[in-house]
């Protein structure tokens, strides 16, 4: 049996280690979903409560948490990737140093 797009975007997910951030963009080309960046942000949105999928590690390809600033889960995410070692300069992780490359 198949696995669905989700079912493949929450593989991606549940292999990113921690200390390290993916791009909408690049879950999409690993889970085999090319050009499918907008169907991995849907998925993190549906994510179910409580799940442990580490959805803090997906940010945008300008190296930026997506949601709004006034947000709640904008500091949420922030804190996150904090907690593991991700440093922000400004508002942006630096891709060249975090960026998961499998």
């Amino acid at each position: 049996m198949e696995s669905t797009p989700q079912e493949r975007i929450y593989a991606v997910l549940h292999s990113i280690p921690p200390g390290k951030v993916v791009t909408y963009g690049q879950v999409a080309e690993l889970a085999g979903l090319p050009r499918a960046a907008r169907l991995v942000g849907t998925t993190l949105k549906k994510l179910p409560t409580g799940s442990t999928l580490p959805w803090h590690r997906v940010i945008n390809s300008a190296g930026k948490i997506s949601f709004p600033s006034e947000h709640p889960n904008h500091k949420r995410q922030r804190q996150l990737l904090l907690d593991e070692g991700v440093l922000f300069r400004g508002d942006r992780v630096k891709l060249r140093e975090y960026q998961w490359r499998p």
